[in-house]
């Protein structure tokens, strides 16, 4: 299994976390999404994943990627 460590950026809420995580859970090959509005990021683990598809996900719900 994969894991990505990502950024967010714009998370201001616990309903930011639940728009990242049923984003992100909607992308294919994630099996698990772990998001943290203290630590600013989301811990994707899953097989075949692709940083432009899990970006587009997180941009499609109104938030963007971090550096």
């Amino acid at each position: 299994m994969e894991t990505m460590t990502l950024k967010i950026e714009g998370m201001s809420c616990g309903g930011c976390v639940v728009s990242v995580t049923n984003a992100l859970n909607r992308v294919g090959g994630v099996q698990k999404v772990a998001v943290s509005l203290e630590k600013k990021e989301a811990v994707v683990q899953g097989e075949g994943l692709q940083l432009p598809r899990l970006q587009a996900a997180v941009e499609d719900a109104g938030f963007d990627l971090g550096a």
